[in-house]
This record gives structure tokens, sequence and C-alpha cells, in this order.
């Protein structure tokens, strides 16, 4: 996820990201540019009475088109940013999870390996989540040990086998009676927010826009573009080429933006900083057990 400041906008204007849509779009801005372009010397070389013809209105019919074009854009962004927002929110609630989490154990429960290996899976059940929602595994990046790890190998879904390990723990404290019948209703709240957690992110993964929406809008944004310039070079002319290739920016733009942001948990640019919460989480939960 890119950082910045909001409020220094003219240099954000000025300013070309590799994340900006104007680098990946270059090809094919230069590509409508030259169809305007083939477009326009056609019409005023082979059929110069054009502007009294067929396409004399076109340009009112495509700022109609263009405007319920623009309506499906919107709903289309604001889809996309419902899924990267609700990502951010089960991605905060996952920190605040595992401070309550770790904080209950720190105190509620006496010092011993048990405590050590729940809190070490707590520590990589965030590591496990993003790892799992990117289709990877990288089991490295777990904080557990030898012992602990060998037993999670087992499971082709990681944060499954952490959670399933984390009630198996809890079961030998309460057998044991080291905690209470109201401690283990304490613990078992937090494990499972994990589940809950993990379950919505799988959700939002999972749940793309539908395809026949998507494929909709990028054969209207096409069919749009396509016949573009005949709406405008009747009163435009060869300025038509700057008027097509600036539309089909900014509509693409949106699109391209909005298939970034509408899967949150991968490494793009505009992704959520999954890795940096993961390594926050971690910080955190050591500050709390030394205490």
């Amino acid at each position: 996820m890119i950082k910045y400041n909001p409020k220094l906008w003219f240099r954000h204007i000025i300013k070309f990201h590799k994340s900006d849509t104007l680098r990946q779009l270059l090809p094919e801005i230069f590509l409508v540019a030259l169809y305007t372009w083939a477009i326009n010397f056609l019409i005023y070389k082979y059929f110069p009475d054009f502007n009294t013809k067929l396409f004399k209105n076109a340009f009112s019919i495509h700022t109609l088109v263009g405007f319920v074009m623009g309506l499906l854009l919107v709903f289309r962004t604001n889809s996309a940013y419902d899924r990267w927002w609700e990502g951010r929110k089960q991605w905060g609630a996952l920190v605040n999870n595992t401070r309550y989490a770790t904080v209950k154990i720190n105190t509620l429960l006496p010092d011993g390996d048990e405590k050590k290996e729940m809190v070490s899976l707590i520590k990589s059940f965030p590591y496990a989540l993003k790892n799992h929602l990117r289709d990877e595994t990288h089991l490295e990046e777990l904080k557990l040990s030898e012992k602990t790890l060998e037993t999670i190998k087992g499971y082709d879904h990681i944060p499954n086998g952490l959670i399933n390990r984390m009630y198996s723990i809890l079961n030998t404290w309460k057998s044991k009676q080291v905690i209470s019948d109201v401690d283990l209703l304490l613990m078992d709240k937090e494990i499972k927010n994990f589940i809950d957690i993990l379950g919505a992110c799988e959700r939002i993964k999972n749940t793309p826009i539908p395809y026949s929406y998507t494929l909709f809008i990028k054969k209207f944004i096409f069919i749009y573009i396509l016949t573009l310039p005949f709406g405008f070079i009747p009163d435009f002319g060869y300025y038509t080429i700057g008027i097509t290739t600036f539309i089909f920016y900014v509509f693409v733009s949106i699109e391209l933006v909005a298939e970034e942001i509408e899967d949150p948990f991968g490494t793009d640019d505009n992704d959520l900083p999954t890795d940096e919460l993961s390594t926050k989480i971690d910080a955190n939960i050591d500050e709390i057990m030394r205490k």
C-alpha cells in the first residue's frame, strides 16, 4: 500500500507513479489515437458531406450514453471500494482481537510451555492469514516451535490448523483445571473471532464482482470508444483525437482501479498493507508479554 500526504495535491498531479494508470494504458492510448486519426482521415477524404448525414446528431447520442456509462462506473467503483474497506475493517478487527487474546492469556494463565505455544499461535495467525489469502504458504514466517510446526504442516488450510491447535490447548487447560468455566468462555470468544475474521476475508476474496457485470462494462466501454469519433468529428475535426484518448483514459482507468482494489489482499500498490499489519501485531504481542 502506498503511503502519501493527501494535502500535497499539486505534487500528486505532476507525479507519475509506477501504479499510475497512464503508464499502464500508454500502448492502448496510442492505438486509440491512431484509430481516431484514421477515422478522421477517411471521413474528410472520402466522405466530405459527412456532417450533414447520418451522424450529425451522434454527439447528442454519445452524451446520453456517456451519462449511463458514468453511472455504471460509479457503481463499479463503489462496489470495489466497499470490498477494500471491508477487508481493512476485518484486519483492524484482527489487530484488536490479537491484543485481547494476548492480554487475557498473559493475565489469566500461569507461565508454562502451553502458554508460550498459545501466544506463538496467535502471533502466527496474521502471517498465515495473509499468505492464505494470497494462495501462498511461507511456513518460515510462522512464529512456531519445531514441534508445533510439524503438526501444522499436516494442514492444507494453515489458518484452520492454527485455530484447531488453539482449541486443543484450551481443552488441555480445561481438563487440567488450569482455567475456570468463565475463563474458558472468555478465551473461546477470542478464538471464535479469529474464525469469523478468517471467514469474512475468504468471502471477500472468493466472491468477485459477477462475471457478466464486469464483462458488460468492458464491452460497453470498448463499443463507446470505437464509436466516439463519429460523434465528435463533425464538430471538432482532428481535435477529436485528443478528446477521444482522454475519455478513453478516464473510463478505462476507473475500471482498472476498481479491478485492483476489489481483491485487497494481494501485493499490488493499492492493496491492504497486510505485511505491515502482521509485523505490527507481532510487535504488539511481544510488548504485551513483556509486561
